[in-house]
């Protein structure tokens, strides 16, 4: 991907890569930003997970959804966190499009090197991995962002602990699924 010098010297947000610095120091104030106004840490598994209520109880009934113990405490509603996790999305979507990084694919390009262009493989890969990282994320009481960046700015034991763990695990299993042949 190749961008234009002056382009992108007029708007770094045009840029394929981000200063690192920048963006840390940005969620670093979007961190204390969201601390000081909705008193809440930033986080988006719980968010996922109420979102994921809503859409079961399309299927299964508010009644059924209600009764579940998960949902009876995380309640599917529009909150900070939802509005978090969708604007998320959006900004990922809109940061994609502004570097002209945005791109549909079925199977991208690294996959396809490593596993071949099977496009169900591509899918079920994705589909438990999904699941996998929505479980640890649940059975940890966050996921990357929760305790990754808040808990940790917080210096919270645990989210720390998460933090490395989570880091020696992707760093263990990008070694084994990309190794060299």
């Amino acid at each position: 991907m190749k961008t234009d010098p002056d382009e992108t010297a007029c708007c770094p947000l045009r840029s394929g890569r981000w200063n690192p610095y920048l963006v840390g120091t940005g969620i670093g104030v979007l961190s204390m930003a969201v601390f000081s106004l909705a008193d809440k840490p930033l986080g988006i598994s719980t968010a996922l997970s109420q979102a994921s209520g809503a859409c079961a109880a399309t299927f299964m009934g508010w009644e059924k959804v209600g009764a579940n113990a998960y949902w009876t405490k995380h309640v599917p509603q529009w909150d900070y966190g939802m509005l978090f996790l969708v604007g998320t999305f959006l900004g990922a979507m809109v940061a994609a499009i502004l570097g002209k990084g945005f791109r549909v694919e079925a199977v991208p390009s690294v996959w396809r090197e490593r596993f071949g262009p099977s496009v169900l493989k591509r899918m079920a890969g994705a589909v438990i991995g999904g699941v996998l990282v929505m479980y640890g994320a649940r059975l940890a009481g966050g996921c990357t962002s929760g305790h990754g960046i808040s808990g940790s700015l917080q210096l919270a034991v645990g989210s720390w602990t998460f933090f490395l763990v989570m880091f020696a695990a992707g760093a263990a299993t990008a070694l084994v699924i990309f190794k060299k042949s």
